[in-house]
């Protein structure tokens, strides 16, 4: 591929490869269930259609990723300092990117590319759709080029001076390396909320998709239930608990293997280059000015560990992203230690944060959340308890509900503090895991106070801090040390030259 970027080019042609599969891959999975029910149930005659449906739906495919490959042409402006990429095949489409407004390139290989020999480059902005340009198919020493032309701001760099500045990047030793025993301690003490989730989505999948195979076999439910309910016991509902505990605890260790698996961290120039993945290898170089919102967590076994976990967050456009746009703003860290964290602090923030003077929220902080969600719950429940003979049983799973949701938000509410100094703010908040949010003042975009009329009296009030990666609440504060802090950051931002990004 021809390094000359200020002229239009193609991917690779192995894109075509790249892209068929992708198409088929997305239609097979819409309508894997379909086919293993017209398999079954078509007559000899029948399947020989079924075979040559498969084989048109192929040929489309490929025919689909040769038209893209034709259209899809991306160049740099070096005049404009801007990256053009024109494509689409029946309605043409032309993405500008400004270079200034890049927060991420990231360079991967799925297994195919491997096998091929080609990369994938995606580039991520602080647009209204994360991620704006994926380009399937380019040349290793294109793609690293081209991320160094995007990154530095700068169309005209010789290739060959640019090659030497690559191996030079690949030869350099990572500041922070994690191990594949920090990777296992990570899977056991972490993101189970995650691994639940993705769970619950299978179970979800199967039992839907299991139905509609009843109803198109015409298999008899009432049997299946009924033989399924004369299974169950007390030792087997233990017994599938004990597994779906296993099962959730070995996706998790895969999740995490399978993501971060030989994370390397380097500082490379003024920028931070991350390399993880075990199948798909994934490399992004960022630029720490971009870090929006600096996080780190840790829980209980963590600590007893000397472990913790970072993400960095990075702009997001407006309140429009849903969370899988979201995640590509945000990039994960696990398994750091603490020398680690503060090194990496330091590359972000230019040094490691000290916590300043502290504020704690006012006792009225649990009081909603106690009458919302324990008071009123636990009572009607109660009254239908009282009423209803089938579930007065269940009334001590509602008493150990009140007490442990009692003891939870008292914790969260000892944990809710915000820290500031002179450049820098520490939300502090959590229950299990104990999150850290640092931000800096400047790149503060919004403040937002507010009152409740009936909080007037005594002084208590809430702040939100608006930043292009989200937002830090501190709730129930003294309303008069909160517009201090208010008028002293508006300073700051208004007085101060720093960039946001």
């Amino acid at each position: 591929m021809d390094n000359d970027f200020s002229k239009p080019q193609r991917e690779s042609a192995f894109g075509i490869i790249i892209m068929g599969a992708h198409t088929l891959v997305k239609i097979v999975k819409a309508s894997f269930f379909l086919f293993i029910i017209a398999f079954v149930k078509m007559s000899g005659t029948s399947f020989i259609y079924l075979i040559m449906g498969i084989l048109a739906i192929i040929l489309i495919s490929f025919v689909f990723a040769y038209l893209w490959y034709l259209k899809f042409t991306f160049f740099l402006d070096k005049e404009k300092q801007e990256f053009v990429v024109n494509k689409g095949i029946f309605n043409r489409d032309q993405v500008i990117i400004q270079l200034d407004k890049i927060q991420q390139v990231n360079i991967n290989q799925n297994i195919l590319q491997k096998i091929i020999g080609v990369y994938g480059l995606k580039i991520d902005t602080a647009g209204a759709h994360g991620e704006e340009v994926s380009i399937k198919a380019i040349d290793e020493t294109a793609a690293y080029n081209l991320k160094a032309h995007l990154l530095n701001r700068n169309t005209t760099i010789d290739v060959q001076s640019e090659m030497v500045h690559e191996n030079h990047m690949t030869e350099e030793a990572p500041f922070l390396r994690i191990s594949g025993w920090t990777l296992f301690k990570v899977g056991l003490t972490s993101n189970y909320g995650q691994s639940l989730a993705l769970l619950a989505a299978f179970f979800y999948t199967v039992i839907y998709e299991g139905r509609q195979l009843l109803d198109a076999f015409k298999i008899n439910r009432d049997e299946i239930q009924s033989t399924v309910t004369g299974m169950l016991t007390i030792v087997t509902v233990f017994i599938l608990i004990a597994c779906l505990l296993i099962v959730l605890l070995i996706i998790n260790l895969i999740r995490t293997f399978y993501k971060y698996f030989e994370l390397e961290i380097s500082q490379h120039q003024d920028a931070l280059l991350l390399s993880s993945g075990l199948i798909a290898k994934k490399n992004t170089l960022i630029s720490p000015n971009k870090v929006q919102i600096t996080k780190y967590s840790q829980n209980y076994f963590q600590k007893k560990m000397n472990m913790l976990n970072m993400s960095l967050r990075q702009a997001h456009f407006g309140q429009s992203k849903k969370g899988h746009e979201m995640q590509g703003n945000t990039l994960e860290i696990p398994g750091c230690n603490p020398t680690e964290r503060d090194e990496l602090l330091k590359m972000i923030l230019g040094e490691a944060p000290l916590k300043g003077k502290t504020f704690i929220p006012d006792w009225r902080f649990l009081n909603l959340p106690i009458f919302f969600k324990l008071i009123l719950p636990v009572s009607i429940f109660l009254i239908l308890a009282f009423n209803i003979p089938e579930v007065k049983p269940f009334i001590g799973i509602a008493i150990a509900y009140f007490v442990i949701g009692v003891l939870m938000i008292y914790i969260s509410y000892k944990r809710h503090r915000i820290s500031v100094n002179q450049d820098f703010i520490i939300k502090t908040s959590g229950i299990w895991d104990i999150s850290n949010e640092i931000v800096q003042p400047n790149k503060i975009q919004a403040i937002t106070t507010f009152q409740y009329p009936w909080h007037k009296g005594v002084d208590v009030g809430h702040l939100s801090l608006h930043t292009a990666a989200g937002q830090i609440h501190f709730k129930y504060g003294n309303y008069t040390e909160i517009k201090k802090l208010v008028n002293y950051w508006l300073y700051q931002v208004e007085s101060g030259n720093e960039d946001w990004m």
